[in-house]
């Protein structure tokens, strides 16, 4: 078991992390834009005009899931899966591509919920105050910063994991 580990554990983790950053991110823009959806959706069937506006707010929860697949990719370069051949990991090695990909997986998912109930806001705005719209992106792009963070972090330390 232990000859096991050695050989497959570290690459494991590696892909683990790959994984989480890009699942968790997406699993978190799902619902976010789900959220956005859900109140334009509302507000479409009444005023149909405000369809740009709320496309717009709806659209901006899921660059979380585009900053987990950067990352993804990022991770799969670093374990030599684009370069022709796996690089064999030491279990170090592929702990530290797990931890590397964490501040994306877990600052990608919380920031698109929030991002998404802040969209969803921004969206009911729209139905009171049309004019305002530009207001509730702004609000939205907060939230975002928080998510380039995340991607910023992790990035940085995937350039220095091996």
């Amino acid at each position: 078991m232990t000859e096991f580990i050695q050989l497959f554990g570290g690459t494991a983790l590696a892909f683990l992390g790959a994984g989480l950053a890009a699942g968790l991110c997406c699993v978190g823009s799902a619902r976010g834009t789900g959220m956005a959806g859900e109140a334009a959706a509302g507000l479409l069937a009444a005023a149909p005009e405000h369809f740009s506006k709320c496309l717009f707010l709806q659209v901006v929860p899921g660059t979380q899931g585009l900053y987990g697949l950067v990352i993804w990719f990022f991770a799969l370069l670093q374990m030599g899966v684009f370069g022709g051949g796996l690089v064999p990991l030491t279990v170090t090695q592929g702990l530290t591509i797990l931890i590397a990909c964490l501040p994306m997986a877990i600052g990608g998912y919380r920031s698109a919920v929030y991002q998404g109930r802040v969209a969803a806001s921004s969206i009911h705005m729209v139905a009171k105050q049309p004019d305002d719209w530009t207001k509730g992106m702004i609000l939205c792009v907060t939230v975002e910063f928080y998510a380039i963070l995340s991607l910023l972090a992790s990035i940085l330390m995937l350039m220095n994991a091996l």
